[in-house]
This record gives C-alpha cells, structure tokens and sequence, in this order.
C-alpha cells in the first residue's frame, strides 16, 4: 500500500486539468499552420505562435534531428473460433511468431481467423502479451498488415473524421521511412515539406534517427518503473553517417534540439556511456527520463503536450521542472491549445 501511496503521489504531481473538446481529433490543416508555445529558459519569455514561424526561434547554428519511423497498420480484428473477435495489436516479431497485445484473454491453442483464410495460432501468453504463429511466411507480415491491418491511433482520439485512409496518411510524419511503430512520433507531424525546406534556409541542419515506438508510450506508469528507474523497450538506431555529423556538431557547442521524446530518448541512450558523444548507435532503450536527469546529448526539445500522469511530461519536466512545465501547459489550456498527439506543440529552447 505503501509503494501505491508513492507512486500516486508523484503522478499526482503530473496531473492536470483540461477540456476533453481540447484533445485534437485531427491534424491542423496544413499541419504547419498548427500552434506552438515557444519558452526560453534563459530569460522566461514565452511566445504563442505558429509552427510555420519556428525557424524565427531556432538558433542559427542548430542541428534539429528527427525520428524516420514508419507507423505500420498494426491492429487486426481477428474472428474467434466461438464466433466471438478479439482486436489484437501487433508488437514485434519473435523469429516466425507475432508478438501481439489483446483486447481480451486468449487461451494457448486458440485458433483466430482474419479473412480470406488467413489465420493464427496463440502459443503462449507472457503476462499482457501473446505470441501467435501465422498460416503465412513471416516474411509476408508486412503485406498482410498493409491490407487487412488498421492504423493503431490513441484510444483518447475518440471520435476522429478521419477515414482509414486517411489516417494512413495524416498519422504519418511526411519523412517517414522505416517501417516498425505502432504509434507516430507526434511531435514531427507539425512539420510539412515546405517548412523542413524554410528550416535548412535559415542554417538549420537537419539529420535522422530511427525509434520504433511501442504501446508502452501509452502505458500506465507502474510501481516498478519508479522503483527500478526503468521503461518499456524500444528499438533505436542512428546510422554512422549521423553520429559522426552529430558528435561533430556536439563539439563544436551547435545547439542540438530533439524534436519529440522519441528522438530525446535516442540521444540520451547513444550517449549514456559517454555524455557528449554518441557511442551506442543501435540497440533496445528502456531510459526513464525525469526530473533531476542531466541530459547527455539533447539541448534543446519540440515535443507536443502529453497525456496527465505520463513518463513523456516527466520527460519534458527534466528540462524545465515539473513546477515550470505545469505552469506552460496552464497557459496553453488557457489559450485553447489543442492537445496530444494530434495537437498544437511546445519548443523548449
């Protein structure tokens, strides 16, 4: 009861309130013309603006770097046996099974039928999660999940317009490359073509990371992750090319501002043997970001405005404290910001 008692407190202190009609159920249309709350720690000032006026914020010799990731169609209604669905997201793969989360209990042995004789089998359960061996080569995943799968958005965009197709479409970043998230790296959806092009125009630099983005991202934060200091597992990688621009570019004291806690995660991962540098270029991150933690590689932050009682607010809190980042996001509810990961943004500078 104790360790419950400690870990409500401190989320409480991440709690907030809000009007649901705030939480966004689509992008802004172009999604530049979406708002940005602008704070510099050094001085306070805070600047209520476009997105499409950041590069007037940005410092000059900046490098901004961006998560490629790729949102695949994830979730699959699948047909029990019973008659009965069970909607099913896929996670990761595990050699030639599925790894998967259900919306309800399946018991090993189970057979799941999806259409046109696809099927699956449930070998095991792991505690919320099922591994299920598929009718098809696993090599077909991809195709199977581009026909039949539906783009997973947050179960708080309740009442969304937006077509399947669309979603495709709008709850992708327009860089997006390497297919493996099953949810968008949000903060990046504010960006269109034109404004990455205005960026590079003013001696932005621009480089690329990858982080497949998990369902922990929307996990109830546990007991255990306060205890052990520890998250959910992520895959991340950062090719050679852009960790020798990048720890170059570090060196040099160019300002780096991660645009999303994806990427903020990324860097500090690749860093944590050796502040400064990033030395670790591939691998699983489970780094629990919060207040008191002395970035490593990050300086500088675009990210949008999170969930109450999140690990991505006590992300953000670690740059300007958890007192500060109620305050901003106080003020931007008092503005009509639109919220989450289809709403208006912050840059912390």
């Amino acid at each position: 009861m104790e360790v419950m008692r400690n870990i409500d407190d401190i989320l409480g202190g991440f709690d907030y309130k809000f009007p649901q009609g705030l939480i966004a159920q689509k992008p802004a249309s172009p999604r530049d013309g979406s708002r940005v709350l602008v704070y510099e720690r050094e001085g306070g000032a805070i600047f209520l603006d476009k997105f499409f006026n950041l590069p007037k914020y940005l410092p000059k010799n900046a490098v901004i770097v961006f998560n490629e990731t790729k949102v695949i169609p994830a979730r699959l209604i699948l047909k029990k046996e019973t008659g009965g669905k069970a909607v099913v997201i896929f996670i990761e793969r595990e050699g030639d099974l599925l790894k998967v989360m259900s919306d309800r209990k399946l018991n090993v042995g189970l057979k799941l039928t999806l259409k046109d004789g696809v099927l699956f089998e449930v070998t095991d359960q792991r505690e919320n999660f099922y591994l299920l061996r598929p009718s098809f080569l696993i090599s077909k995943l991809g195709a199977v999940l581009n026909k039949y799968g539906i783009t997973p958005i947050p179960p708080y965009i309740k009442n969304s317009p937006l077509s399947e197709s669309e979603l495709r479409q709008k709850y992708q970043t327009v860089f997006a490359r390497t297919a493996g998230s099953i949810a968008a790296p949000t903060a990046s959806l504010h960006f269109t073509k034109r404004l990455i092009e205005k960026i590079k125009r003013v001696g932005v630099d621009i480089k690329f990371v990858t982080l497949h983005v998990n369902l922990g991202t929307f996990a109830t934060l546990k007991p255990e992750h306060l205890e052990k200091g520890r998250l959910h597992e992520e895959f991340y990688e950062i090719d050679a090319a852009s960790a020798r621009f990048l720890n170059a570019a570090k060196s040099k004291g160019r300002p780096i501002i991660a645009v999303g806690t994806t990427v903020a995660r990324t860097l500090e991962s690749a860093a944590a043997a050796s502040p400064g540098k990033l030395t670790k270029l591939t691998g699983t991150t489970d780094l629990f970001v919060r207040e008191g933690y002395e970035f490593k590689f990050a300086d500088q932050l675009i990210t949008n405005f999170h969930v109450p009682r999140s690990s991505l607010m006590m992300l953000v809190s670690a740059l300007v404290s958890r007192k500060k980042l109620l305050e901003l996001y106080g003020q931007a509810i008092s503005k009509k910001f639109r919220l989450f990961s289809f709403g208006d943004g912050m840059y912390i500078k």
